[in-house]
């Protein structure tokens, strides 16, 4: 699965291939689950047309899967395989996104992306660039607010909306769905994410918080510094602190033996 060597050869490529990367990327994009980022509104826009009336992808995405023995809320996979998660907010500047893929791809890792819907109404054709990468795509809710604070049925909306957006795109409603702006679902969003389609909502037990920008090096040392079989770690699209920190994290994980597989791969 990893292209290069083990060693310095392939930490020198990342490395390189991260240079390149973060130089044609643009700063900012998705917010962070804590902060307060002003909500889309929910009238249609020229860009959710577009992505209403394009066809969806030549063959269904995968559908989400009821993992027997797993909770409804899942924090992270088995412990005793040398596997891992990273997950991302896919939400901010598309430049930015595809930099984080193709790091994640040079790394020979597949990601777990979950896409907001209003990002997803003005960059339909993210849909298919993740799923052609063999990453997994999941729904991160419609405008990415704080869902916890909504009623039951605005809450509901905001599922199911990235939903229907992601089957018009895909065929499906996605693999995974994850809440906004928190790192647990509650009882009620649990609840309506079995009713739109999803059996278990993803959560994460690693943190990278580089939604907060704190440099490349931080991001990798708050992800490598907790990381152990079966984690899943949140991370965001959007933040050229990401792009950078994916090489020396990725070769952290190959150090340690721990592959980069998406979430089903994970739990499967």
């Amino acid at each position: 699965m990893n292209p290069f060597p083990r060693g310095v050869d392939r930490r020198s490529a990342l490395r390189a291939g991260a240079g390149a990367a973060v130089a044609g990327a643009f700063a900012a994009g998705c917010s962070d689950d804590r902060g307060g980022a002003a909500p889309a509104s929910r009238s249609p826009t020229p860009a959710a047309s577009r992505a209403s009336a394009r066809p969806g992808t030549t063959r269904a995405a995968p559908a989400p899967r009821s993992y027997p023995g797993q909770p409804g809320q899942i924090a992270h996979g088995p412990r005793d395989r040398p596997m891992v998660a990273l997950t991302f907010h896919g939400q901010g500047d598309p430049k930015i996104a595809n930099a984080v893929l193709a790091e994640a791809e040079r790394g020979g890792a597949h990601v777990t992306v979950l896409a907001v819907g209003s990002w997803l109404d003005e960059h339909p054709e993210m849909a298919r660039r993740i799923l052609d990468g063999g990453h997994d795509l999941g729904n991160h809710t419609q405008r990415h607010i704080d869902i916890s604070a909504l009623p039951e049925q605005e809450a509901y909306a905001e599922i199911s909306e990235c939903a229907d957006l992601l089957r018009r795109l895909t065929g499906s409603v996605g693999t995974w769905f994850r809440p906004s702006r928190t790192q647990y679902a509650t009882p009620l969003v649990l609840k309506l994410a079995r009713r739109a389609g999803y059996p278990h909502v993803l959560s994460y037990d690693v943190d990278s918080l580089d939604f907060t920008s704190p440099g490349a090096s931080a991001v990798t040392r708050n992800v490598t510094g907790r990381i152990r079989n079966g984690s899943v770690v949140s991370l965001h699209f959007g933040y050229a602190d990401t792009v950078a920190a994916l090489p020396a994290l990725l070769a952290d994980l190959d150090r340690r033996h721990l592959r980069a597989v998406t979430t089903t791969e994970l739990l499967t």
